[in-house]
């Protein structure tokens, strides 16, 4: 029998070298407010003012240049979401602006009277948009989180969607409660009704490869500085659907110009070309992790690597949880048991006797950045009736966090819960 291979594990040390600012003592555990930024992602900043800091469309070679290296970053990034095309992917300066125009571009095709069904679990980016359109004359219908289970039912879905729904937005990671809702199910009801789904993906991105084709999602919005990047976000839409819209663009750029029509000003570009330092990141942490000498393309390079980032991860929150869950007074709101299947390590909970904001500003002094309120999923907070609380505390790990610093944290809260 041959020996049992020893399981590889994610090298924080070497991950952690690639991000300046974590070279500080401070510990960043606010990761779903925003991730620390890549240093290969500066140095592409930089590398772009230096080199093609010009306006794209021109005829001189820098220009054309200029052109040519974006359009490459536009691909790398439709490979690295798996959309069939470039035009597939639509860049904006935040995920609420995206979709924010995505509601009012797709709107105008639907009559009055249409249905939209939206979360009470969303971050508001992927609720007013849509809530706002009840003005011009649509319906909206709110599809609630079992309260006892704190996890959508989809029977109660299929109960809402009726002949006149045209469009389900939700959330697929909750940014409090860390819970991975099951995308590729809900799509299939969704589409089974004839309607379309939109998928608020920015606190699952950081956490696992997106993949729209496999989950057959219609429409699909994640923010990149919460994935190492740089503030800027993209808006996935299957082709057919985006050909479709309106452009909000300059009067001579019509329909046809897809995705500049739904990008006024057109993208940022060095922050843009910045962008392909993510998923060459995460090939550079698979070829580390993996010296092998056989070829494997890009794709299976971060579905292997992200498999290794969710094995860590799943590490950092059975810690925490187990401890929490052995304080008495507090209340883990959510899953109380990490699963890479069910959560992501952001971890939300409450105390029966102190407020969320005296929790954190007592872990401040430990040099520890962990954060309370209700982080723009204000519904989800006045519907759990946490609001008295100041809303959750929330720590909220990534992969380049380590045992240590969790542990850190356990020992600090000893001293507070």
């Amino acid at each position: 029998m041959a020996p049992k291979k020893e399981a590889v594990l994610l090298n924080t040390k070497y991950i952690r070298k690639q991000f300046p600012a974590l070279k500080k003592k401070f510990v960043f555990m606010d990761n779903a407010g925003g991730s620390q930024t890549l240093k290969s992602v500066m140095e592409r900043i930089k590398e772009y003012l230096s080199n093609y800091n010009v306006q794209l469309g021109a005829s001189y070679e820098v220009s054309a240049k200029a052109g040519t290296v974006l359009n490459e970053v536009h691909q790398k990034l439709a490979r690295y979401i798996n959309a069939k095309r470039p035009e597939e992917v639509v860049i904006g300066p935040s995920s609420t602006m995206l979709l924010r125009i995505l509601s009012l571009t797709i709107s105008s095709q639907w009559p009055k009277g249409s249905e939209i069904i939206v979360s009470n679990s969303d971050h508001e980016a992927n609720i007013s948009c849509w809530r706002d359109l009840e003005k011009k004359g649509f319906k909206i219908k709110v599809w609630k989180l079992n309260s006892k289970t704190l996890q959508f039912d989809l029977d109660d879905l299929k109960k809402l969607i009726s002949k006149r729904t045209k469009l389900v937005a939700l959330v697929h990671t909750s940014n409090i409660l860390g819970t991975i809702n099951p995308i590729k199910k809900i799509a299939k009801i969704v589409h089974n009704a004839g309607a379309l789904i939109c998928v608020d993906g920015v606190a699952y991105a950081p956490h696992r490869l997106i993949d729209v084709q496999k989950w057959d999602v219609d429409f699909y919005v994640f923010s990149w500085y919460k994935v190492y990047g740089p503030h800027q976000a993209i808006l996935y839409g299957k082709y057919e659907l985006l050909k479709k819209l309106d452009s909000i663009n300059h009067y001579f750029i019509g329909k046809k110009v897809i995705p500049y029509k739904l990008q006024p000003g057109n993208f940022n570009y060095e922050l843009t070309y910045s962008l392909s330092a993510i998923p060459d990141y995460f090939s550079q942490l698979h070829d580390y992790h993996y010296p092998a000498k056989t070829a494997i393309d890009e794709r299976k390079k971060w579905e292997r690597v992200f498999r290794l980032v969710a094995e860590h991860e799943k590490q950092l929150a059975d810690y925490l949880l187990f401890y929490l869950f052995s304080k008495p007074d507090v209340i883990i709101v959510g899953h109380s048991k990490s699963s890479k299947k069910l959560r992501v390590p952001t971890i939300a909970f409450i105390h029966k006797k102190l407020k969320s904001s005296e929790i954190v500003k007592k872990t401040d002094p430990h040099g520890i950045g962990i954060r309370f309120g209700d982080f723009y999923a204000k519904r989800l907070i006045h519907d759990l009736g946490l609001e008295q609380y100041d809303g959750v505390v929330r720590v909220s790990l990534v992969h380049y966090n380590t045992m240590a610093e969790v542990h850190n944290l356990v020992k600090a809260f000893e001293k507070i819960l």
